[in-house]
């Protein structure tokens, strides 16, 4: 484990942005290094606003995709609105089917993951032409689905692909593909969600229509939030205005009411909700309706206007998410006893045939966590091995499915997080591939887990003013960090002690080495140290700020993610 400062931003900037903005310092950098340099760029930063949205006309194919969706409605067509089943597909499905609700007929369709798999699917396809439907709007989908939306048309159907995925050189054949990836589409910020998309989309459709952005367009950002918040993409741009916005919603109750459900399920309460609880609370339970059972079972939750009904699908999909953790935890005992570290010593690439195919992606973050290689986990769906890859800092793992494709049927992602099919046959070969493309392209120094802090700073210098300024950083996540602080010498203030199941966590109470000032904080996983720091041994310590709700107090506290005993 390496602890490293990042690399620090000009110091002529960050004394120009204190002297204007901050008058700190540290904060000062913390600004300069997520790319503020100026009093303006301070100004859009910490006030993000609605109008700042870009032009979705902009984005290629859009004036195409309006046209053909009027023509719909002129015409009455059946169109299905055609999801993936993680929190990304199914929030755009929930988004596109509310806003359209009322146009024309709609028919919400999710895959099954198990008999269909990822994408779209020949079989949802051809039910859609059992149902007469002649436009079929694809989200978090379809821009690798060259033979699928080639049957459609033969079957009379347009295809609309609503996608944020990488493309290939060339496009499938649909009637209009929006993906601001796509080579020749020359929309200015490029890491929507597909969610995002979805969003983009209806903005164009309200300007086509004459509809106000208010009651029409605002209230779809609750579902704009948790997909980015779930999909794990960069939180800067328009991705942070909308994150924001939906932020705003949930936490002020002016969210659908299917959240709410969701967030009674997991005791969470909506005022004190933060981003980072959307992606470990709402996100998860989200997906385990998709992992466990069907994805659409949370568009119905996320759709439906009934209490009860909402409260009765929220408590189903918290019992699939407590299923999805028993099933997890079983498939990542048996994953670690497979390891071949003597034959594959710089990947993992793990199969067998019963594991559940919702949960092996979960497994192999997990794997990555323990192990900290990249990381492929597969199981057996039909007649072809299924999976799911996760990687570490700094490694594209798509680009390594890429330089493997000969042994693939399919595959599909994202820097850190990618699926893929391939034929039983084919893998010891693909194996050996990947063992070798990481070999080659993994350097040394990466190997070992990094953990990337932003400043060295004291518990005294922890006010209430600074994290007033702090806070206005957020929402966090990729390319917008939570910023990580190191804390030297500090020792246990008096209360430092083991907590949770098996005394696994660790709640802290530190003080600097002969300072009088103390801060309580949490530290995940460390309940081991807790004899250590009672003893008075010093410790150095990684860690973010945050605040903590607890009987209508609000305190400032240390979320640790290192901690370094002397």
């Amino acid at each position: 484990m390496v602890w490293r400062q990042k690399p620090q931003p000009n110091a002529g900037t960050v004394q120009m942005l204190a002297a204007a903005v901050t008058k700190d310092p540290l904060l000062a950098a913390l600004l300069v290094a997520r790319g503020v340099d100026s009093f303006e760029a301070a100004k859009s930063f910490f006030r993000p606003n609605l109008n700042h949205l870009h032009d979705p006309y902009r984005m290629m194919d859009m004036e195409r995709a309006v046209e053909r969706i009027e023509q719909a409605r002129l015409k009455q067509e059946h169109v299905m609105i055609y999801g993936d089943y993680d929190v990304d597909g199914t929030t755009s499905v929930a988004l596109m089917c509310d806003f359209l609700e009322g146009k024309f007929p709609i028919e919400a369709y999710i895959p099954d993951r198990y008999k269909e798999g990822y994408g779209l699917s020949f079989d949802g396809i051809n039910l859609a032409a059992e149902l007469g439907i002649t436009l079929l709007i694809a989200l978090d989908c379809g821009i690798k689905a060259f033979d699928q939306i080639a049957h459609a048309r033969s079957l009379g159907i347009d295809v609309i692909v609503c996608d944020h995925h990488r493309p290939e050189t060339t496009l499938p054949k649909a009637y209009a593909v929006l993906d601001p990836k796509r080579p020749d589409c020359l929309y200015p910020y490029k890491e929507l969600s597909a969610c995002g998309v979805g969003f983009k989309l209806c903005q164009a459709l309200c300007e086509r229509w004459g509809l106000p952005h208010e009651p029409y367009l605002y209230p779809l950002l609750d579902l704009c939030a948790v997909s980015i918040a779930a999909d794990i993409v960069h939180v800067t741009g328009e991705n942070r205005i909308l994150a924001h916005y939906g932020l705003e919603r949930l936490r002020t109750s002016q969210c659908r009411t299917g959240f709410l459900s969701l967030l009674e399920a997991a005791n969470k309460r909506p005022e004190t909700l933060s981003f980072r609880d959307i992606g470990f609370s709402i996100g998860p339970r989200i997906n385990a309706a998709g992992r466990m059972e069907s994805g659409l079972r949370a568009v119905e939750l996320l759709r439906s206007k009934n209490k009860e009904e909402q409260d009765k699908l929220a408590n189903a999909i918290n019992d699939f998410n407590t299923d999805r953790q028993s099933t997890q935890a079983d498939i990542f005992e048996e994953a670690k006893a497979l390891l071949d570290s003597a034959s594959f010593p710089n990947s993992t690439v793990l199969y067998a045939p019963h594991w559940h195919k919702g949960v092996v992606g979960i497994v192999a973050s997990k794997m990555v966590e323990h192990y900290y290689r990249p990381t492929i986990i597969l199981t057996k769906s039909g007649n072809v091995l299924a999976g799911s890859a996760r990687s570490v800092l700094d490694f594209d793992v798509y680009d390594a499915l890429e330089a493997c494709e000969s042994h693939l049927l399919q595959f599909g992602g994202h820097k850190y997080a990618a699926g893929m099919t391939l034929d039983e046959a084919q893998l010891p070969h693909f194996k050996k591939a990947f063992e070798a493309y990481v070999t080659a392209h993994l350097p040394e120094e990466k190997k070992q887990r990094i953990f990337l802090y932003d400043a060295e700073t004291t518990i005294d210098a922890i006010t209430d003013r600074f994290y007033a300024i702090l806070r206005q950083m957020a929402p966090h996540g990729p390319e917008n960090e939570a910023p990580i602080f190191l804390f030297k010498n500090l020792i246990n203030a008096g209360n430092t002690r083991a907590v949770g199941a098996d005394a696994k966590h660790l709640k802290l109470n530190l003080k600097a080495l002969g300072g009088s000032s103390s801060i309580n904080g949490i530290a995940f996983g460390e309940g081991h140290l807790a004899a250590a720091l009672a003893s008075g041994q010093p410790c150095d310590v990684l860690a973010s700020v945050v605040e903590n709700h607890f009987n209508g107090q609000t305190t400032l506290e240390l979320m640790a993610t290192g901690i370094r005993m002397h």
